[in-house]
């Protein structure tokens, strides 16, 4: 009996050794399992469902932070703002307004100016920066850039700033020319000579409007949607006729040279204006008793031949520092020169939104004392292009037409089977 006994004793001994020792292994294989890898150390958390879809669809830089500020989710966008660097978000207040998010659960938004990366000129980027929780762990920056919209609001501003400076001149002066006419009602030269005045300032009131409402339209509508085949020709002449008196007054030769029968494609009223416009001001900022050249030539370029129109003069020229801003609206290269000729300076800002919008450009050569040459650049209208061909090839003249101009002043070549609808002039001298 006692040895069944000691049998019987070592057996559940070593039943219970057993159960605790399985029991520990159990144990233990829980926590290994538990027991971050170095695979899942490296494994993000998993977003909400339906959250990466609807951030990979937002216009705004996304960022997701996990509790200890690391990064689970940013989009594109936020790595080309330099939002995100090394896995961290780098921008330390929007990283403070997310710690703060976290704790209280309340939604932040700001707007902060950040360094523009790889620019050194200390240009800053405006962005919106929202900050939301996404959960009971995760927290949501949306950030949004507003350096253009910034940027657009400020081209307005000082738009209409300058509007109204504009404005304020002609108004100003017919308000106190006619209160002169009042005093003098009893002094009848003196009454004409203010009324001659308030005629002049009425005009250069109603150019400055007309030129708001033609810089509005080229700015608004598509010039392409009614384009057709417009014949340079016809353009010159335009612009010639509407400064003839102009520069008859100061004795100005206007000269027409270069290649006939070009064609260009756009609306033909809009390039009519910008053509005009540069022939205006040649005459207006030229000396008297000079020439004013405009000619025209086809240019080989990749993608298409160009009709190149340059128009060219005597005049006082340009400095280097006012060349960049000769196109900027209301910008004058000589404010009093501009109040003697009644300028508005809105004349060349149009003639660049016209050339931009018919797929070209509009370039300026100048020298002080020397005179300027402004240079449209536009495509060649293509049907009209391959019509002017075959007519060269059945007249036999291929080469003469196919040799482009050596100059945009060379002169036509008296024996042209084309026609122009402008008197022919010697070919301008143009400066280089």
């Amino acid at each position: 009996m006692d040895v069944n006994a000691a049998v019987a004793a070592v057996a559940a001994i070593a039943g219970v050794l057993t159960g605790v020792i399985a029991m520990l292994a159990f144990r233990w294989s829980e926590r290994e399992q538990k027991r971050p890898t170095r695979t899942s150390l490296h494994t993000d958390p998993v977003l909400p469902p339906g959250v990466d879809t609807v951030l990979s669809v937002l216009r705004s830089s996304a960022v997701v932070l996990d509790e200890a500020d690391a990064v689970v989710k940013a989009s594109s966008a936020a790595y080309a703002l330099g939002l995100v660097r090394g896995g961290r978000l780098a921008v330390e207040p929007m990283l403070q307004m997310a710690r703060d998010t976290r704790r209280d659960g309340e939604i932040r938004q700001v707007e902060l100016d950040l360094p523009r990366r790889g620019n050194g000129r200390g240009e800053a980027l405006a962005v919106s920066a929202r900050v939301a929780p996404l959960g009971s762990r995760l927290v949501l920056l949306l950030v949004e850039d507003l350096t253009e919209a910034r940027r657009i609001e400020a081209v307005r501003r000082d738009f209409v700033a300058n509007v109204s400076h504009e404005l304020k001149t002609p108004v100003g002066a017919l308000s106190l020319l006619s209160e002169a006419v009042m005093d003098a009602a009893d002094d009848p030269e003196a009454v004409e000579r203010f009324a001659g005045r308030m005629q002049i300032e009425a005009t250069r009131l109603t150019n400055l409007v007309q030129e708001l409402i033609d810089l509005s339209r080229v700015q608004n509508d598509d010039p392409l949607d009614d384009a057709e085949p417009v014949r340079v020709d016809e353009l010159v002449a335009e612009a010639i006729d509407r400064c003839r008196h102009a520069a008859g007054t100061k004795q100005i030769t206007m000269a027409a040279g270069g290649t006939a029968d070009l064609h260009v494609r756009g609306n033909r009223g809009q390039l009519a204006a910008a053509l005009g416009n540069l022939v205006e001001n040649a005459v207006n900022y030229s000396p008297a008793r000079t020439r004013v050249g405009i000619a025209a030539r086809r240019v080989a370029a990749t993608g298409g031949d160009l009709i190149e129109i340059a128009v060219t003069d005597q005049g006082i020229g340009i400095s280097e520092k006012d060349k960049e801003r000769v196109f900027e609206r209301f910008y004058r290269v000589d404010p009093a020169r501009s109040r003697a000729t009644g300028g508005t300076g809105l004349g060349l800002a149009i003639v660049k939104h016209v050339v931009a919008s018919h797929g070209g450009e509009v370039t300026v050569w100048s020298a002080e004392g020397q005179g300027s040459t402004f240079t449209l650049r536009l495509p060649e209208a293509g049907p009209a292009r391959d019509r002017a061909q075959r007519r060269s090839d059945r007249a036999g003249l291929s080469d003469e037409t196919e040799r482009p101009s050596a100059s945009p002043h060379a002169s036509r070549s008296s024996h042209s089977p084309h026609t122009s609808p402008y008197e022919t002039f010697p070919a301008p001298e143009v400066l280089p």
